[in-house]
């Protein structure tokens, strides 16, 4: 997912250098999907200067980030504490998920201009089937790569800021974005499958775009997000494959 710098200005502090906040933002958001701060921990503005390298009002600003994204939430007695997740929250993030891209792909379908404008998301398809032509360890990390911009593609095609913004804050949550559940096929049982799924699904997404077909169009995409609950419910199953995805730590598994 494609960060920006923050806009707008915290009351009362004025604004540094934007790639110290972007660069604090990132490290956070990295240290708290890889389990550097349990669930509930408490996390202060002043020991993170240090740690980070960066001063105060950048640090700030990107806790600011993650509370309103949702992985931390704010302390009544001053800073912030690290959220933790039921598996209900991520089954609610994929199903939101869904929802904005199917919303993405009818409003691509329905505003598309120009034939060529679909291009980079058919780029982005057809460069998925080759790598896919078998799948391998060596190729599956440019899967994800390409598989990010496929979904990135669509929401440009759909131009509409507003829908951006919202699914930006849903991305940032554990789980939730379009490659976070994504497992090589070495690792999963069924990965291999759910792969050539998700690229038919690809193909039929980009069909209905360059068709102007609307409603199939959101059909497929809402679909296509459904590739990652199941995915994570095969996950589960397993304690070191679940251990070893991003967020995996803030989730409460009962």
């Amino acid at each position: 997912m494609e960060i920006r710098p923050l806009e707008g200005k915290t009351r009362g502090a004025p604004i540094e250098e934007p790639s110290q906040t972007v660069r604090a933002l990132l490290s956070l958001r990295e240290m708290l999907l890889h389990g550097a701060f349990r669930p509930g921990e408490r996390i202060s503005e002043l020991p993170l200067v240090s740690r980070l390298g960066v001063s105060r009002t950048p640090i700030r600003l990107a806790l600011d980030r993650l509370a309103n994204e949702g992985l931390l939430e704010a302390s009544p007695s001053g800073g912030f504490t690290v959220r933790a997740f039921t598996l209900e929250d991520i089954w609610d993030a994929i199903e939101m998920r869904g929802v904005l891209e199917g919303t993405a792909a009818r409003l691509a379908a329905e505003r598309l201009a120009s034939d060529r404008d679909l291009e980079p998301l058919r780029k982005c398809r057809d460069e998925m089937a080759s790598v896919l032509s078998p799948p391998t360890m060596e190729s599956f990390a440019q899967y994800l790569e390409l598989n990010e911009a496929f979904h990135s593609a669509m929401i440009d095609l759909a131009n509409s800021p507003m829908l951006r913004r919202t699914l930006e804050r849903v991305l940032s949550l554990p789980f939730a974005s379009p490659s976070a559940l994504v497992f090589a096929p070495t690792l999963l049982p069924g990965a291999n499958e759910m792969l050539v799924l998700g690229q038919e699904h690809h193909c039929a997404i980009v069909e209905s775009i360059e068709n102007r077909q609307g409603t199939r169009a959101e059909s497929l995409a809402r679909e296509h997000s459904r590739l990652a609950r199941r995915n994570l419910e095969t996950a589960l199953a397993n304690k070191d494959i679940f251990s070893s995805v991003p967020g995996s730590s803030l989730i409460r598994v009962v």
